[in-house]
């Protein structure tokens, strides 16, 4: 259920004046990259750039700055599949109280590993978050603990309404401004918050298009009570964007504008760039996020690099025997191609006996130079077949 009843702008401008000087005004970028992409003017607003790398601070500092002698000695619970988490904890030291943080078994461990950085009792309630989420409930019926809701809380949502009075002021005219949706606390805050000054702004809400995503900072199956009392025709519209658009987006924003964007904080900019935000006026793009594990990151560039053509891998065969190979790269090397790796396997259904099966890996700059280099092969006599 939620917590409190909905939030108005009075209380969205008092939880900025408890966030003076712990949260980060976050700075706003115009892209000339994404304008030219999306043809309108683009901007992204950097909450990827917040303390413990996400918004979630606003709102964790906000609840927790509000408890009382006998809550801060009985501490705070929270469920997280990270981000929340983190938040929470760090709110949580700074005040100087008790932490404990249920997350779901598989949370990315970059975020699991900060949030008992921050000094947090970091322990696994099953597998989703909503059985985090009864994991923390139950653990504040035993202790008495306060519970610190992602998004469910009216003192929560007034945080991340701050966002809201800084894009108002940093942004003459955001025309539609583009916000992450997994609980709905972060877009029911914006809405409270930026519509005070600019009511005839768009709000639309992306989200991810599978419950299995590399966007974990919204993979939460519904939104919250009082996020929707708020968010009911606050939201112009809400679209969908897959993880390949997802990782498209966080491979363009690493490469063109240097910053490392999480996937629940791309999907804005994949959906602008997939075309599904109508309109021709200027759109701003909330990156929520930075906190997303290295080992993914490094997944996420490779396949966002396939689909844009960056990459190529190709399988080929060749004779089985000495020079063969060394033949195949040396004109690959002649014709200027980067070869980024090299397997080859001498057993397969479709690998005759006196062959080798050759599976190459080379550096591209588009899906042209990639039609370019297959037909080089080609007129080599080499029998090519694209695998990505």
């Amino acid at each position: 259920m939620a917590t409190g009843t909905a939030p108005s702008l009075r209380d969205v401008e008092a939880a900025r004046a408890r966030l003076d000087g712990v949260a980060r005004v976050t700075p706003v970028f115009r892209s000339e990259t994404f304008s030219r992409l999306a043809g309108r003017e683009v901007s992204l607003k950097a909450e990827n750039l917040q303390r413990t790398g996400s918004f979630k601070i606003r709102g964790a500092f906000n609840k927790v700055s509000t408890l009382g002698d006998a809550e801060r000695t009985a501490g705070v619970v929270a469920a997280s599949a990270g981000n929340h988490g983190q938040a929470v904890a760090w709110a949580a030291r700074e005040a100087g109280i008790a932490a404990t943080i249920f997350v779901p078994a598989d949370a990315p461990m970059a975020k699991v590993d900060a949030t008992r950085s921050y000094g947090a009792d970091v322990q696994m309630g099953g597998t989703t978050f909503e059985e985090a989420v009864a994991a923390a409930r139950r653990h504040v019926e035993a202790t008495g603990a306060t519970f610190v809701h992602a998004f469910d809380d009216a003192l929560v949502v007034s945080g991340q309404g701050t966002i809201g009075l800084e894009v108002a002021e940093q942004v003459r005219d955001p025309g539609t401004v583009l916000v992450p949706v997994g609980g709905g606390g972060l877009a029911a805050g914006i809405a409270l918050g930026l519509r005070s000054t600019h009511p005839g702004v768009r709000l639309v809400g992306v989200r991810a298009a599978q419950e299995q995503t590399i966007a974990d900072g919204i993979a939460i199956k519904h939104p919250g009570e009082l996020a929707l009392s708020i968010l009911d025709g606050a939201l112009e519209d809400m679209v969908e964007v897959t993880d390949d658009e997802i990782s498209e987006a966080i491979v363009l924003l690493l490469e063109r504008t240097k910053l490392v964007v999480e996937g629940a904080g791309a999907v804005g900019v994949a959906a602008l760039l997939a075309g599904r935000i109508d309109g021709n006026g200027p759109v701003l793009a909330l990156l929520s996020g930075g906190n997303i594990d290295a080992t993914l990151l490094m997944s996420v560039a490779r396949h966002g690099l396939s689909a844009a053509g960056r990459y190529l891998v190709v399988e080929t065969k060749v004779p089985d025997r000495p020079g063969e190979l060394f033949k195949l790269l040396s004109l690959v090397t002649e014709a200027r191609m980067n070869v980024i790796g090299v397997e080859h396997r001498r057993e397969g259904v479709d690998i005759g006996v006196t062959e080798t099966g050759i599976e190459l890996t080379l550096g591209t700059r588009d899906e042209e130079h990639c039609d370019e280099l297959l037909q080089t092969m080609r007129s080599w006599g080499y029998g090519v077949r694209r695998l990505s």
